[in-house]
């Protein structure tokens, strides 16, 4: 009997669109394997739904909140119901930019230097020399995040309507290279340079626009630098605790060459020119593969925790 796989995807983040694109082609590949699948755009009654659907497997393709903080990992582990990707720790830490910053100063991986504050102070005056970056400190896929030129002043008045929080995180600018790789369990894969045909940085429209960006795989980096951002990816992965599959996303300077890490994306998207199953092609792994690798690490790693609980009963 084929397992049965809930396919969460939409819900009421910023991102909720590319969430439905994301879960619309997992579904479909999943159905094309055989799997019985259940797609779910998720509402404030998913706990109701789950529990009544009682499936195999949650595929988690919520990006942003509620999917990708913790929030519906936390559901999950309630009806103790298998699902992919990070658990709620990892969700939480690594969605929270400002606590994650944290995390990876601790493991010794070097990220742009920022501080948080209300975005009315930041509104006051300028909190670093331009250019600087503002961004939402718990959204993903770039949203909101603004970069502030030299004589640009035009914050002063955007941060009045600005939707994404009472909370800004303002960090120094890194004029180079975006860097990304792919990583699942213990292990990261190729190097991808990412180059906006827009020529400013990898922004959502950059991310999810067809040809909105170029993708250099494997990037044209000398390789002590390429080993060393494999590296990092790895290490940046185990300091927020994360678990499955993530994106791990680097700048590189062009003043100093120094890798800085940018974030650590727990959910990456899913759909047909997202960067993260572009990676593992360019691997040799096709989409179904990658997709039955996920149901088989959300599996084990469920198992491992029921181990660990009837071991403690």
């Amino acid at each position: 009997m084929s397992r049965h796989i809930a396919v969460l995807m939409g819900g009421w983040s910023a991102e909720r669109e590319i969430s439905l694109r994301s879960g619309r082609h997992c579904a479909e590949a999943l159905e094309a394997q055989g799997y019985r699948v259940t797609r779910i755009d998720v509402g404030r009654d998913i706990a109701t739904v789950l529990q009544t659907l009682k499936p195999d497997v949650a595929l988690n393709l919520l990006h942003g909140r509620p999917g990708e903080d913790g929030t519906i990992q936390g559901i999950l582990e309630i009806l103790s119901i298998p699902y992919t990707h990070s658990g709620v720790l990892a969700s939480a830490l690594a969605m929270q930019k400002d606590l994650a910053k944290v995390m990876f100063r601790a493991a010794g991986i070097p990220a742009p230097e920022g501080l948080v504050m209300s975005r009315s102070d930041a509104a006051k005056a300028h909190a670093l020399p331009r250019p600087y970056v503002i961004k939402p400190v718990n959204e993903g896929s770039s949203v909101g995040v603004r970069i502030v030129r030299e004589r640009d002043n035009s914050w002063r008045e955007e941060a009045a309507k600005w939707p994404f929080g009472e909370v800004v995180l303002i960090e120094k600018y890194i004029a180079g290279r975006e860097i990304t790789v792919a990583v699942m369990g213990d292990r990261a894969l190729g190097v991808c340079e990412i180059r906006s045909k827009a020529n400013v940085f990898y922004d959502y429209e950059s991310k999810y626009l067809d040809e909105g960006s170029k993708s250099v795989i494997p990037a044209d980096l000398p390789k002590k630098i390429a080993e060393q951002v494999r590296k990092l990816s790895i290490e940046a992965f185990k300091a927020v605790d994360g678990a499955g599959m993530s994106r791990v996303d680097f700048l590189l300077s062009r003043d100093t060459g120094k890798l800085f890490l940018n974030e650590v994306n727990t959910i990456p998207g899913f759909t047909t020119i997202s960067m993260y199953p572009k990676l593992w092609a360019a691997t040799g792994v096709e989409y179904p593969v990658l997709l039955d690798r996920l149901i088989a690490l959300a599996l084990a790693r469920h198992s491992e925790k029921q181990q660990l609980r009837t071991s403690l009963t």
